[in-house]
């Protein structure tokens, strides 16, 4: 069964995360995604281990199957204009270029749709072009620092530090999906394109201040930003008497009164500091420890067999290695292994949503640097002769060529 995309094309000119993850989802949901690079590739080409091609690392590798790559040089009249070509036959651009470069190479949003008028026109990058921060570059820290992400780790830390994983990048990206879907909903409808711009520092705002506006929600305030509960130094996971890790959570009245009757801390359920939801937010830090020490009474596998039964929230730690084997993950099929026509065997993460009728699927390794250029180019209407000389001009560059680099 297809995707429910299947039949929409996606032209993508991205590095890095952000749009190649973006783009990878939506080609998992069945869309056809060409991905034009510029001859030396994406950057994430040569971050992180590779087996037999340097320009496929692990990087590249998780955020580009279900895509077709070109090689084209921008910056050349015949790269450009070989690349509006495959633009025209698009249903969707997605660019994570500042807005000042993509004027500068003739693929704005104005000269994109004098070529092709009914395009979803998405640019993803740093801030918004509305604001005096338009044009400033930005990479997941520097946006992690932007929006209140690396401060909140001073709470925990006593000092700014960034989290351990792209997650600027990785959620705006799931904007990008959101924003291109209903764009294309209303194209359907309408017959009209539109651009869409889907910046990493309003997006991430938001993404933090969903909980952490507080007081700051009401106008005057009625105290500072941010959830105290989140802020909470004590708020960690556990460690028990065996020095393995559990994440415990009796949060709901019915979750404490549970965890304090089976651990043998009946006495605490009408503990004026936590006898409601209300109180233990009041005294976060006194709950977080005194279940802290509780949970140090027993071993990891005694509280799975005491709590495992129970409506308390409640979950071992994981390793990142551990996930390879995890039962949820390998019994809902999670993991999937393909084999690379010249990186070998490999395993990726599936596509996490499931649709009854239209499920996503994962049906192109990643691309080698260049290798659908001419297959795409002949497919567009460029002609042979044309193509020919862009290759010899290095405008282009087939597999062979870029990975030859």
């Amino acid at each position: 069964m297809a995707g429910p995309l299947k039949g929409v094309r996606i032209v993508e000119l991205t590095s890095v995360v952000l749009g190649p993850y973006a783009c990878q989802m939506l080609g998992d949901l069945g869309a056809e995604v060409i991905k034009i690079e510029p001859l030396t590739g994406d950057t994430n080409r040569n971050l992180g281990p590779y087996r037999n091609t340097q320009n496929m690392s692990s990087m590249y590798l998780g955020c580009n199957r279900n895509k077709r790559s070109v090689a084209l040089d921008l910056k050349s009249e015949a790269g450009r204009n070989a690349a509006l070509e495959i633009i025209k036959t698009g249903d969707v651009m997605i660019h994570n270029f500042r807005p000042a470069a993509m004027q500068r190479l003739g693929l704005d949003y104005d000269k994109v749709k004098s070529v092709a008028p009914d395009i979803v026109y998405c640019a993803t990058y740093g801030y918004s072009k509305k604001g005096p921060y338009g044009d400033k570059g930005a990479l997941d820290d520097s946006i992690q620092a932007a929006s209140g992400i690396a401060i909140l780790q001073s709470k925990v830390e006593g000092e700014p530090r960034y989290l351990p994983t792209v997650i600027a990048d990785k959620t705006t990206a799931q904007n990008v999906v959101q924003a291109v879907l209903a764009a294309l909903f209303h194209k359907e409808r309408t017959g009209q394109g539109q651009e869409i711009e889907v910046p990493m520092f309003e997006s991430m705002v938001s993404f933090v201040m969903t909980e952490h506006l507080w007081g700051q929600s009401f106008e005057p305030p009625l105290g500072e930003a941010g959830y105290v509960r989140l802020m909470a130094k004590h708020r960690r996971p556990y460690r028990t008497k065996d020095d393995q890790y559990i994440a415990l959570l009796p949060y709901w009245d019915n979750h404490w009164k549970t965890f304090c009757e089976l651990s043998g801390r009946p006495e605490l359920v009408n503990d004026d500091r936590f006898k409601s939801m209300r109180e233990r937010l009041k005294n976060i830090n006194d709950s977080y420890r005194i279940t802290g020490e509780i949970v140090a009474e027993r071993t990891r596998a005694q509280w799975i067999e005491l709590l495992g039964d129970t409506n308390v929230p409640m979950m071992v730690v994981n390793s990142l290695d551990d996930l390879i084997d995890d039962p949820q993950l390998t019994a809902s099929g999670f993991w999937h292994e393909m084999d690379h026509p010249t990186e070998g065997r490999l395993r990726m993460s599936g596509p996490p949503i499931n649709f009854s009728k239209t499920p996503a699927s994962i049906r192109l390794a990643p691309p080698l640097l260049g290798e659908h250029s001419v297959e795409v180019l002949q497919e567009v209407g460029v002609s042979q002769d044309t193509i020919e000389e862009m290759l010899a001009g290095g405008s282009v560059a087939s597999a062979n060529q870029a990975n030859q680099r």
